[in-house]
């Protein structure tokens, strides 16, 4: 969830655009999504997997996504976790945390999702909410190790609640 950028590199940063914004140069008035990461959360395993900001997760890659969940009736639940880590001058800690389902029926190479869910999940994560609705207790019991062996620090340094959450 560390990105490191390569010295002299400009960041990369969507631009947001609206009447009020007035765009000044690269990067300005932009969404920086370099402390959210995805996590996909399948069979019990919970795994970082960044090609998840573009829909090309290991698991999306070669899947026909519907809106009709009726498409897939032989699809396995799979979630996409976006975390998103805060920083204070104590350090760094995991400040928001949203799932979202997707159904994937990898033999038939088709999937469900609604990519409107998985965007104003991603966009309520920056904001450091915590959103775990549909999650079960294996799948929290996962998403909760691999916070905490990715890094101890900032698990130790996360608001009780989303600890809570986890340990339901």
């Amino acid at each position: 969830m560390d990105n490191v950028q390569p010295e002299g590199k400009k960041q990369i940063a969507l631009n947001i655009v609206n009447a009020r914004a007035k765009h000044k140069g690269f990067g300005a008035g932009s969404i920086d999504l370099n402390n959210v990461s995805p996590v996909i959360i399948d069979q019990g395993e919970a795994v970082i997997d960044i090609g998840a900001m573009h829909a090309k997760s290991k698991v999306e890659k070669g899947i026909k996504f519907s809106v009709n969940r009726e498409d897939v009736p032989n699809g396995r639940q799979v979630w996409v976790v976006w975390v998103a880590v805060d920083r204070t001058p104590e350090g760094q800690f995991y400040g928001g945390i949203t799932a979202c389902e997707m159904w994937i029926d990898t033999e038939a190479r088709r999937g469900w999702k609604i990519l409107a869910d998985h965007v104003n999940k991603l966009d309520a994560a920056l904001k450091r909410k915590l959103m775990l609705e549909g999650l079960g207790i294996s799948e929290r019991a996962a998403l909760k190790s691999l916070l905490m062996t990715h890094n101890e620090e900032w698990w130790a340094a996360s608001p009780e609640e989303l600890k809570a959450a986890l340990s339901e």
